[in-house]
């Protein structure tokens, strides 16, 4: 298989372990999260350093902690030992290697070892713009839903093609034709900002972003709702797109609205964060600032409608540590019917954009 590997961009920076006490995550299901996430080659011997960088290597040695049972974001980032060195290699883009990088750096600091072996080289932008090129689809208008959920969104009966890292499906709704394309790898925060700017080079007239996000407001319980909206605090600043859903998806019942906030990292997410960014925002995930922002520049119209999967602001007994419990899967298979059902009511109710797109 061929490799994406890092390139030369200069500069490690150390991955300082986060103040697990002030998390909005209690201690345990914070550890529960991150061993879930971290390298079985970290989880089951010590390194004289660790350096995370960006690259799509699946030659290298995969984690035994993959998913299991689903079609996409399967994949963990992989490693390469060189001696008593391990070079983590995570998909390129800045938010992603970050992330991962405290992932491991708090996880060795929650389990009693040393965390300041712990750096990373965030990815030049030629490395994530390659990487993400590599996608390749024949797009004329058409709609395309990218993100969580799809093989359950997607016709039982269609096929999936594969592409490096990727695969989508055709099919038709309401006269409309659409993509459904789902990575097996995470596209986490800014990547999935270039996925959209590279789909809409390819031909791209609409994407739908569907997935997870958490709540900021104490009284949402999670996979109960659903969340959309069209702004997004993005790098300190407000961007706004023009929406897919128009005003059609938040007065559907079941569907929470509101400001959205993009944090590049869980781990970055504690109680002083929680507190500078409620009650005026509603809803944190690392993708949905990155995508709308493209989605604007580009001129094409964006959408997300996410399954709150999380609440920072409360306690619930589903969160991010436990989200394959039997429970936690029930209640998101009748969220995603509920998405399905929204998505073909906005197409029936969308004349402007037939068959085809308008491209």
């Amino acid at each position: 298989m061929t490799s994406l590997l890092a390139d030369a961009a200069p500069g490690l920076l150390w991955a300082a372990p986060i103040d697990v006490h002030g998390h909005t995550m209690s201690d345990d299901r914070l550890l529960r999260y991150l061993e879930i996430k971290v390298h079985h080659l970290i989880q089951e011997q010590d390194w004289d350093s660790i350096r995370v960088v960006g690259g799509y290597d699946r030659a290298a040695v995969v984690s035994r902690h993959e998913k299991q049972g689903k079609l996409f974001n399967i994949e963990r980032p992989t490693a390469t030992v060189h001696g008593r060195d391990l070079v983590v290699k995570a998909f390129p883009g800045a938010d992603y290697v970050q992330h991962y990088a405290l992932i491991i750096a708090t996880y060795l600091a929650m389990t009693g070892r040393p965390a300041d072996v712990v750096t990373y080289q965030p990815p030049g932008q030629e490395l994530c713009k390659t990487a993400c090129d590599r996608l390749d689809l024949d797009l004329d208008g058409d709609l395309v839903i990218v993100g969580w959920g799809l093989q359950h969104l997607a016709p039982s009966n269609g096929v999936w093609t594969r592409g490096p890292g990727y695969a989508w499906q055709r099919a038709e709704v309401a006269g409309r034709r659409l993509i459904y394309l789902g990575f097996l790898h995470s596209i986490w925060g800014d990547v999935a900002g270039r996925v959209v700017a590279r789909l809409a080079k390819l031909g791209a007239g609409d994407v739908v972003y569907v997935g997870k996000v958490g709540s900021l407001t104490p009284g949402i319980e999670p996979n109960t709702w659903l969340a959309t909206g069209s702004t997004s605090l993005l790098r300190g600043e407000l961007v706004s797109w023009d929406d897919f859903f128009g005003d059609f998806a938040a007065a559907q019942g079941g569907v929470q609205t509101g400001l959205h906030a993009s944090s590049p990292s869980i781990l970055l997410e504690n109680r002083d964060w929680l507190n500078q960014h409620s009650p005026s925002y509603a809803f944190v995930d690392p993708e949905i600032g990155p995508m709308g922002a493209a989605a604007r520049q580009a001129g094409i119209r964006f959408g997300y409608l996410h399954v709150i999967s999380n609440n920072l602001a409360a306690h619930y007994p589903a969160d991010l540590s436990n989200e394959r419990h039997n429970d936690v899967l029930r209640r998101r298979a009748v969220l995603v019917d509920r998405i399905r059902s929204i998505i073909t009511g906005r197409l029936n109710g969308d004349p402007a954009r037939p068959l085809g797109g308008t491209r």
